[in-house]
């Protein structure tokens, strides 16, 4: 794709396949329902063209080597991301048509023209540097100023976070504090340790005030981290070495799943949202949806009663296909979205169930209720946050809050059709909350046969295969150990466990929501004047609380193991979960970067400040709680030999 195309020029989705393009032209009316289907696939995000070091022909440096001279390889990758307004369409299910929408978007060689609201994946490894030329081209803003920093404010300004790497926060890498205006250009630099984790990230903006707009516009993509470091004696190893297809000759087939909530809205003469009888909102022929307003597009409740559906990756009720039955894949899950909870449950739908094509709201609920019936097939779960967990956590339904990321294991029992939902949460297990109704995110169609094994078996089988081809003869009896015992992956886990006795710091933190809407972190709103000092070599334990709502905490930079959860009568339900809500269940011992705190609890986790200093942020990561100041910088300091920590910009 030409990223310096007219502005005027809109992308327009099309069909994605031939057959697709045939039904079309052969009998429109009559193949509505096959074209919508086809043409909404769920194909995999475009991966992203970068240029590598060792692509270009000549260097300004070379080796000398018995062989001649050779070009050093820098190990570097760039990409090209434009910010621009894009008009495209996205497929409104009450309708049973396309609006038509103008949204902020990322644009780079290679994205997909048809699906335009969704950044393409870029693929690294560690020890990589990532320059990633960022050019804002959307249109200036000569005063966006607001009364109030916590505010939401210059919707055309930008930056770029890449959320959970492991990398500098300061200068031009992982620096959140910039602010790129509209017609600036600027290069990020992501030095990737060549010991930094394999895992699942994300990349998106995070500019204080308009982040939750352009979030929710469709400006995220995944940053995926491959690995090839097998596990020593002394040294754990990538997970990815381990999950390999049955023969072990190739990797495992995997597929990106990233659900977005993109929250348009069309507006009357008035400039109120458009709404139908039943209160959803509404885009009619001749239209253009746009994201533009935080007073009515974001908040409490607001997203369900939108009437907007989950997308996954970029389009809306797609289709799975591909899919064989009694094969193992692993699926990265990728909660992109701004606000609300995704609960992911996989079912068997009833055979000759009717077609859902123009259900919308109570009437597609109720379908889902009729059909998709079948047993709930558990997800079992290797990673969060892209760091591999030291047992695999089964999971019949999977809670996904926004910034979270879940790397499991699937496999379909047998052919046929199964619903992928979003199950009904319960309000304590959601961000509003309030408890959310069902919503189908698309049908997965499974072929071919399976033998009667279960999904456990199958996992314990093919890895065991796995550890005994791939696995070096010093660590294959502790790998194939650990399997048999209880689908465990000790050699594969990034970070070392934090016993108590290496803790030698203490912090806390509280949410909350004022009875004036101030949105708070510690009692304040955000202030960039006001920081959190940590000294680097330290290792803390954090007591995390909400007073109003739930959060997701999210920092940057460390992640942080989880130590336990006590509920409001002081119970800790990080391993046996609660009735109802599973979100706790197991995760005591886990490694995570984002982690819901629910109203009147305290959950309890330890970190270790390494390598890193300079001023990031901590914040709620649904992001218009963000924007509206539920937000704190943190400093972390040089130690000064007495206890205590210098700034790095201090000379005395």
């Amino acid at each position: 794709m030409d990223i310096s195309a007219p502005k005027s020029a809109p992308a327009i989705a099309r069909p994605r396949n031939a057959l697709a393009l045939c039904l079309a032209l052969a009998a429109p009316g009559a193949a509505l329902a096959q074209d919508a289907g086809a043409e909404r696939a769920a194909a995999a995000p475009v991966l992203a063209l970068m240029q590598r070091s060792t692509d270009a022909p000549q260097t300004a440096q070379k080796l000398l080597t018995a062989e001649g001279a050779r070009p050093l390889d820098t190990r570097e990758a760039r990409l090209e991301l434009v910010v621009d307004t894009t008009t495209s369409q996205i497929w409104n299910p009450g309708t049973s048509r396309y609006d038509t929408v103008e949204l902020r978007s990322y644009k780079s060689p290679g994205t997909d023209p048809a699906i335009p609201f969704v950044a393409p994946t870029v693929v690294t490894a560690p020890g990589e540097t990532v320059r990633v030329a960022l050019k804002n081209d959307l249109e200036p803003e000569p005063d966006c100023a607001q009364p109030s920093l916590n505010t939401p404010h210059c919707f055309n300004s930008t930056n770029l976070h890449s959320h959970g790497l492991w990398v500098s926060p300061t200068g031009n890498s992982d620096n959140v504090l910039l602010t790129l205006r509209p017609g600036v250009a600027f290069e990020y630099e992501y030095n990737l340790p060549a010991d930094h984790p394999a895992g699942t990230f994300w990349y998106h903006p995070h500019l204080h005030g308009s982040t939750a707009l352009q979030v929710s516009s469709g400006m995220a993509g995944a940053l995926l981290v491959r690995g090839q470091r097998l596990p020593s004696p002394t040294r754990n190893g990538d997970l990815d070495t381990l999950l390999r297809d049955a023969s072990a000759e190739q990797p495992m087939p995997e597929r990106l799943l990233m659900f977005q909530q993109v929250a348009y809205a069309c507006r009357n003469g008035e400039g109120k949202i458009k709404t139908a009888a039943d209160g959803r909102w509404i885009c009619d022929p001749g239209d253009v949806g746009r994201i533009d307003n935080y007073e009515d597009q974001f908040g409490f409740g607001t997203w369900q009663k939108s009437g907007r559906y989950t997308s996954v990756n970029g389009v809306v009720l797609p289709t799975f296909s591909g899919l064989q039955a009694g094969r193992l894949e692993r699926w990265r899950l990728l909660h992109a979205g701004v606000r609300d909870t995704v609960n992911l449950q996989l079912r068997e739908l009833r055979s000759r169930a009717s077609s859902p094509v123009g259900l919308a709201g109570d009437a597609l609920e109720t379908w889902v209720g009729k059909n998709c019936t079948g047993e709930v097939l558990s997800q079992f779960e290797v990673a969060a946050d892209g760091l591999t967990h030291g047992q695999i956590i089964e999971k019949r339904e999977n809670v996904l809050q926004p910034g979270y990321r879940s790397d499991v294991l699937v496999a379909f029992p047998r052919p046929g059709r199964y619903c992928v939902i979003d199950a009904a949460a319960p309000a304590s297990a959601s961000v509003t909350q309030a408890a959310e109704d069902r919503q189908l995110l698309g049908i997965a169609e499974v072929s071919g046969f399976a033998e009667q094994i279960g999904t456990r078996a199958l996992i314990a089988r093919q890895l065991g295969a796995s550890a005994q081809r791939n696995m070096p003869a010093d660590v294959q009896q502790r790998v194939l150990a650990d399997l048999d015992n209880g689908l465990r992956l000790s050699a594969f886990v990034p970070h070392r466990n934090i016993p108590k006795d290496e803790v030698n710091g203490q912090q806390s933190l509280f949410f909350n929501i004022t009875d004036n809407d101030q949105y708070q972190v510690d009692g304040n709103s955000y202030a960039p004047s006001q920081a959190r000092d940590l000294v680097l070599g330290r290792t803390e334990e954090w007591t995390l609380t909400s007073k109003r709502g739930g959060h997701p905490f999210h920092i940057h930079v460390n992640p942080f193991q989880v130590v336990a959860i006590y509920d409001p009568k002081g119970n800790d339900v990080s391993q046996s979960g609660e009735a109802s809500d599973p979100q706790y269940a197991n995760l005591r011992g886990t490694w995570k970067d984002t982690l819901f705190v629910k109203q009147g609890y305290n959950v309890v986790i330890r970190t270790r400040y390494e390598r890193y200093i300079g001023e990031y942020v901590l914040h709620c990561h649904i992001l218009d709680h963000e924007d509206r100041g539920m937000m704190q910088n943190v400093r972390m300091l040089v130690p000064d030999g007495k206890g205590g920590g210098i700034p790095a910009n201090a000379h005395h």
